[in-house]
């Protein structure tokens, strides 16, 4: 990808340097001590220790000073992109009459206070419609790339480019009607996630060609971005835990779906073909 270093965005929050320990749950059934496992074994990660309070780390033997200088190279490219997707998202937003909202992108490291509640590295990036801020470990990226095989720039732009979808989704309004249906249908829950968040990896792809239009796109980018969708979908996050597949738990869509959604952003470059309520 053809990105410009413009420094720190003004939109950027630096949490790096927060220390807000763990969850501390006194108390688990075996359902959570079930999901702790799971997650251990996904992430490679003593989840278990949260039982005591404790933090996680993505790495047990070695932690990163504060504000890393090694760091500072990702958060300019994260703040291009964080910048890039705005400036396109308030553009299009203007040709519809509307106003654009910037969003906040927090970084964090172990774990983060949201507006939606306590947060761990573990879980992923994040989208919080409460106080209209993304929150991302940047080690999550060491994860797209070493554990999920998805590496390449684009992966990375694909990841916080979908998180902002989601901030289009809650200034259109349509993130409210979901957390609506989802209230009046609780039997529809999943499948209601899983059409929110194929619409954000749809509004991704949008973004997406409007970087290729603008030419900063490079060969291969869009394969970068499509495996980086694949890697995240729900059938291989379930395999790689348990070694079975469960469709009627997915939350985010299968790798199939992800990656087609994004495509279909890309290949119309309008919010119109993103339409994955009625499909």
């Amino acid at each position: 990808m053809r990105w410009s270093d413009e420094g720190r965005s003004s939109d950027l929050e630096d949490r790096r340097s927060g220390s807000p320990g763990g969850f501390g749950l006194p108390h688990i059934g075996i359902g959570g001590a079930i999901l702790l496992l799971v997650l251990s074994l996904v992430f490679h990660r003593n989840f278990f220790a949260l039982l005591s309070g404790g933090s996680l780390s993505t790495d047990s033997t070695q932690t990163r000073p504060v504000n890393d200088a090694t760091e500072e190279p990702e958060v300019h490219f994260v703040s291009f992109v964080l910048d890039d997707t705005q400036r396109t998202w308030t553009q299009m937003f203007q040709q519809q009459g509307r106003s654009y909202r910037h969003a906040k992108l927090v970084l964090f490291r172990h774990a983060v206070d949201s507006a939606c509640g306590m947060a761990q590295s573990a879980t992923g990036p994040f989208y919080c419609p409460d106080d209209e801020k993304v929150y991302i470990d940047l080690s999550f990226y060491d994860e797209l790339k070493r554990r999920f095989g998805a590496p390449g720039d684009f992966a990375q732009a694909y990841v916080l480019a979908h998180e902002i979808g989601h901030h289009v989704q809650k200034l259109l309004g349509i993130e409210t009607q979901v957390q609506r249906a989802m209230a009046t249908h609780p039997g529809e829950r999943n499948e209601l996630s899983v059409r929110l968040e194929l619409q954000a990896d749809c509004l991704a792809g949008v973004w997406g060609h409007s970087t290729a239009q603008r030419n900063i796109l490079e060969a291969g980018d869009v394969n970068e971005a499509l495996r980086a969708a694949s890697a995240v979908g729900d059938d291989r996050l379930q395999r790689m835990a348990t070694g079975q597949v469960s469709p009627d738990s997915f939350t985010h869509g299968s790798s199939e779906q992800r990656a087609h959604w994004f495509q279909q952003g890309f290949q119309s470059g309008n919010i119109e073909a993103c339409d994955t309520f009625s499909r």
